[in-house]
């Protein structure tokens, strides 16, 4: 069981730490530190392994028989689906600057879910390390 919190933890740490790239990113380019080329290229490269790293996430609390934290999770996994079914989820080149305040918006949101996630998972995996020790 730790495990399952331990790899659980992890994966959200990585998560953050993509989606706090790619919030580096638009604030680079909001202050033109960086082209509007090389920001969306960038973020562009990450968008699809969060989407898959979030999708595990998923699927290992579904697997573990984690309800509670699947029925958390899953909410921005399907965000993501709907973002990648109406093409979203990469940025555009020539739109960027028209949609930075919005895409900001959409990974502070994510950021905000994700330390929530965080939180949850490092409670339970301390929960169940002190539950191991008194057996």
């Amino acid at each position: 069981m730790v495990f399952v919190w331990l790899a659980a933890f992890f994966i959200v740490v990585t998560l953050i730490v993509l989606v706090i790239f790619q919030l580096m990113c638009l604030a680079d380019l909001e202050f033109d530190y960086i082209n509007p080329f090389d920001s969306s290229s960038r973020i562009n490269k990450v968008v699809m392994p969060e989407f898959i790293v979030q999708a595990l996430l998923s699927v290992l609390f579904l697997i573990s028989g984690h309800w509670a934290m699947f029925l958390l999770s899953a909410p921005m996994v399907y965000y993501n689906y709907t973002l990648y079914e109406r093409r979203q989820h990469l940025v555009d080149v020539t739109e960027i600057f028209n949609h930075l305040a919005r895409e900001k918006k959409r990974r502070l949101f994510k950021i905000g879910a994700l330390v929530i996630l965080l939180f949850l998972s490092l409670f339970w995996m301390i929960w169940s390390v002190l539950l191991d020790e008194d057996e």
